[in-house]
């Protein structure tokens, strides 16, 4: 009777009836799944771990520079020269013509190249036949280069300030601050260095995305039809 009834305490498998079960002995059971350690619970989300639906603390994850600075006009002597020497002439003739190309790439086809570009141009056009200068485009634009620092987790300007001086750390710890004193800062850049930023920003993304028109690098299957087909005599 004992033995009966310290069977029948013994938990039941929850893929069996429970007369099944608890007829079963306790060591010819199946092994219960162990439980996951908060570790392995984490996920990830656009680069940045959520750890039970709340976002780890992004200073736990280090903050990463932009492939080239804002005054690397040129580019660097990489496989993407040829590229960057098209992104400075662009940002310096036709700005319109980089910015529609940066949030097409950004926006991964979502965006197209007109929507952006058109736009643009209006109030490149305004500014400069109302004020004499390019003052209304870096106010649409300054958007752009936000999304683009906070998808790479890149270094903002002021962050950048700070680390170089080495003062104004607490407001790097802050980071609804910091956002805050960033997103100023994105919009100074894009004011006082437009084409400069437009041309940084166009080095950064076609670094990290393709253009959304090619095809990525997969393989393209063509399926021709079949041959025209004859019947011969046979000898």
């Amino acid at each position: 009777m004992g033995a009966a009834a310290d069977n029948h305490e013994e938990e039941s498998s929850p893929l069996l009836p429970a007369a099944v079960s608890a007829a079963i002995p306790a060591d010819e059971k199946p092994p219960q799944a162990p439980a996951l350690a908060p570790e392995a619970t984490k996920l990830y989300a656009d680069g940045v771990p959520v750890v039970m639906g709340e976002p780890v603390a992004a200073h736990a994850i280090p903050r990463e520079s932009w492939s080239s600075g804002i005054l690397s006009c040129l580019g660097r002597n990489d496989e993407f020269c040829s590229s960057d020497l098209e992104v400075c002439l662009l940002g310096s003739v036709a700005p319109c013509v980089l910015y529609g190309s940066n949030v097409e790439r950004l926006a991964a086809g979502q965006s197209t190249f007109a929507n952006n570009c058109l736009p643009y141009t209006g109030l490149y056009m305004l500014g400069n036949s109302l004020f004499g200068w390019n003052c209304l485009a870096p106010w649409f634009s300054h958007p752009t280069r936000t999304a683009i620092r906070r998808r790479y987790n890149l270094e903002g300007s002021f962050e950048a300030f700070t680390r170089q001086c080495g003062f104004c750390g607490g407001l790097v710890e802050d980071e609804e601050r910091r956002e805050h004193l960033e997103v100023a800062c994105d919009l100074a850049t894009h004011y006082l260095c437009h084409p400069c930023a437009l041309c940084q920003e166009g080095r950064e993304l076609r670094r990290r995305v393709p253009h959304p028109g090619f095809n990525n690098g997969r393989s393209v299957f063509v399926m021709m039809p079949p041959m025209e087909q004859t019947m011969g005599r046979g000898m």
